[in-house]
């Protein structure tokens, strides 16, 4: 992975056989970002999605194994008990350009991913949301 800052913005390029959202926390680790808005494009050739289903409290994965391109990807970047919380959704399409989408989980770089975070001041925090079983947004006064 390699980036630069422009203002309050980052430009990254995240090269063949890098796993996207673990190298996304890299940077925001390193780069301290607490609150961003992601959006990237690119070409993966392993990838797992998942749909949540509210009433039952699961994801459901897919995994896929073939040359993919990331028509969108976008999502947000926060913190949840002080640590990087990644939330991002990915749609990619197969060789017979038919979309799958949902859930971020893993994304494996084949060729490039281009990536462009915005950094936003302040911070938002996560909190477990019992009802629904999901780590909402919490607003900080």
């Amino acid at each position: 992975m390699e980036y630069r800052k422009f203002g309050d913005t980052y430009i990254v390029r995240m090269d063949r056989g890098e796993e996207i959202l673990s190298q996304l926390i890299v940077l925001c680790e390193k780069e301290d970002i607490r609150l961003a808005q992601v959006d990237a494009l690119g070409a993966v050739d392993h990838a797992v999605v998942s749909v949540y289903d509210v009433p039952t409290k699961t994801f459901y994965k897919k995994e896929f194994n073939e040359p993919m391109e990331i028509s969108n990807l976008c999502g947000t970047v926060s913190r949840k008990d002080g640590q990087v919380y990644i939330h991002l959704h990915a749609t990619v399409c197969d060789k017979s350009l038919v979309a799958h989408g949902g859930h971020a989980n893993e994304l494996r770089v084949s060729a490039t991913c281009e990536m462009v975070v915005c950094t936003l001041p302040g911070q938002v925090d996560r909190r477990l949301d019992e009802a629904i079983g999901l780590n909402m947004f919490h607003f900080i006064d």
